[in-house]
């Protein structure tokens, strides 16, 4: 049970991660007035994403542990890094490319 949990919770990080780099919508679903983000709200969005995550993530942790742990600036470090991993797809996508691919011939 517990690591189908967490299989499912790495698999919604790395859509969280992405998502922002992938859609041009606000969060996947919310449709914007201008045609493209700009990066400022693609980080703002990203940075919002982490944040959800880490909040699914002790939520789990709760229900599993009982109890929440606390850690130090290290292990938020690192989660962050892990997130920038998990977002370079997307980021790869978008800025490299997407342009190749709707480049005309």
């Amino acid at each position: 049970m517990l690591s189908t949990v967490i299989i499912i919770f790495l698999v919604a990080a790395f859509i969280a991660a992405n998502l922002p780099w992938i859609s041009e919508r606000l969060f996947g679903f919310i449709a914007l007035k201008s045609a493209k983000k700009t990066i400022w709200l693609l980080l703002l969005e990203w940075l919002i994403l982490y944040l959800l995550i880490g909040m699914m993530a002790l939520g789990i942790e709760k229900k599993f542990t009982s109890d929440i742990y606390e850690q130090g600036w290290e292990f938020y470090a690192a989660t962050l890094c892990l997130f920038v991993v998990f977002a370079l797809p997307g980021f790869i996508y978008r800025f490299d490319l997407k342009h190749l691919l709707q480049r005309p011939k």
